[in-house]
């Protein structure tokens, strides 16, 4: 290229790769929680429970979630190194690959052992995933955009399960259990495609981008690297020890376990509550199992606005808990089956005002440098206990014989956690 091609291109409109980078973590974010949605609404079909032979056994059914979630758990902090040695692009590709693997496994599963297996290597290859959004994210934006950035592909979150569930419930009956796998791994093509030709680890490495957005991004990066390089020097332990030893930092973390745990264990357990228990037909239960999705994705568009407009989050956390006890307490004692779904999803659609201001207040209690590490511990506790829900409630199921029990474990979760958000409100944050 010449030298006024160059100057040319330098003073040109800048090109909007980092904006598209965004739209293709929102996708891949999606495809990867449609595969973690679909045993959920398997665990309410007939011919899949019986080909497993867990017909009868609620916590085989609940360990379907867990064994994910816990490896999943672990392959974050197993594999995160992995990740940053292979740039997120390649790891990303990995990734994949594993998922979709683990979707041919599963629909191939003929016994309950290959089907845990084939969890199992789901949650180790999303568990790669997660921590490359973040680090694309880094590579790509500047600090002051970051926000955005991150709200774009966190939007699949609640978009997964809003188109999920109806989905699965038409074409579960349409295509059998085996079917819906294979589909999944077909998906999973779409952000294979759009990772493998559409992004790169670095903006220098892409090919089309301008100058104009390049020299951008990079100016602002500089300055970040810069400020960080003056924190290089301190240990783990010295970004640890200022937020490991306050107790506000363990009351969030009760918080956000709260949260995890009635996320999961409704995630793992509605569809079958609402065609099992309430007498659904799939295709009722299907939109009403997107129903809670729906009021997620509505209530957390304006919440993490009002939290900041008012400049507090504990209120905000606290009101979040609290509403969703209540709702899935009234739910589970509602005597007509509409007012159950509807108050249940009320009580998943409460979280999302919780949740914006939860990490909100995460980053106001822990000190800069040291937030990486507090969200990291945060998440891993908060998911470790939230792994249990799963099982707990299928193990309440089969010893009481309904689902009361199961739901109002996550009710008692979400009271706890309210406590603990009750007293960070008094301490004024």
């Amino acid at each position: 290229m010449s030298d006024a091609a160059i100057a040319a291109q330098a003073i040109a409109e800048p090109t909007h790769v980092r904006h598209q980078l965004a739209l293709i973590l929102l996708v891949t974010l999606l495809v990867a929680y449609i595969d973690r949605v679909n045993v959920s609404v398997l665990i309410a079909d007939k011919s899949f429970l019986d080909a497993m032979g867990i017909a009868s056994d609620a916590v085989a059914k609940g360990s379907l979630m867990t064994v994910f979630l816990v490896c999943y758990g672990l392959g974050n902090v197993i594999f995160s190194p992995i990740g940053d040695w292979l740039g997120p692009r390649r790891a990303m590709l990995v990734s994949i690959v594993l998922w979709a693997a683990a979707c041919i496994f599963g629909g191939l599963a003929g016994t309950f052992l290959v089907m845990i297996s084939s969890r199992a290597l789901l949650g180790f290859g999303e568990s790669l995933h997660w921590p490359m959004q973040s680090k694309f994210v880094k590579n790509w934006f500047p600090t002051d955009e970051r926000g955005k950035a991150n709200s774009t592909w966190l939007i699949g979150l609640s978009l997964a399960p809003m188109i999920s569930m109806p989905l699965f419930a038409w074409m579960i009956p349409a295509l059998g259990w085996r079917g819906n796998f294979f589909f999944l791994a077909a998906l999973g093509v779409i952000p294979l495609i759009l990772v493998w030709f559409f992004t790169a680890d670095h903006p220098h490495l892409h090919r089309r981008i301008n100058a104009a957005e390049r020299n951008y991004i990079e100016a602002a990066l500089k300055t970040e690297m810069e400020a960080e390089g003056k924190l290089a020097q301190a240990s783990l332990w010295e970004n640890m020890k200022v937020f490991i030893r306050d107790y506000r930092f363990w009351l969030v973390v009760i918080y956000y376990s709260g949260v995890t745990s009635i996320w999961w264990g409704t995630m793992a357990w509605l569809p079958s509550y609402l065609k099992n228990a309430r007498g659904f037909n799939w295709a009722a239960m299907g939109a009403l199992a997107s129903l809670p999705y729906i009021i997620v994705f509505i209530i957390t568009i304006f919440s993490g606005h009002a939290s900041d407009k008012a400049g507090r989050r504990a209120p905000f956390t606290m009101v979040g808990l609290l509403g969703a006890s209540v709702c899935i307490y009234l739910g589970a004692y509602a005597e007509s089956n509409l007012a159950a779904a509807l108050l249940i999803s009320a009580g998943i659609g409460s979280l999302a005002i919780a949740t914006p201001a939860g990490w909100s207040l995460l980053q106001q209690i822990v000190p800069a440098k040291a937030v990486g590490a507090g969200a990291g511990m945060m998440n891993g506790v908060a998911n470790g206990i939230s792994a249990l829900a799963p099982v707990v409630i299928g193990f309440l199921i089969g010893v009481t014989g309904s689902y009361v029990g199961g739901l109002l474990y996550l009710v008692g979760w979400g009271l706890v956690s309210a406590a603990a958000c009750l007293i960070l409100m008094l301490k004024g944050l």
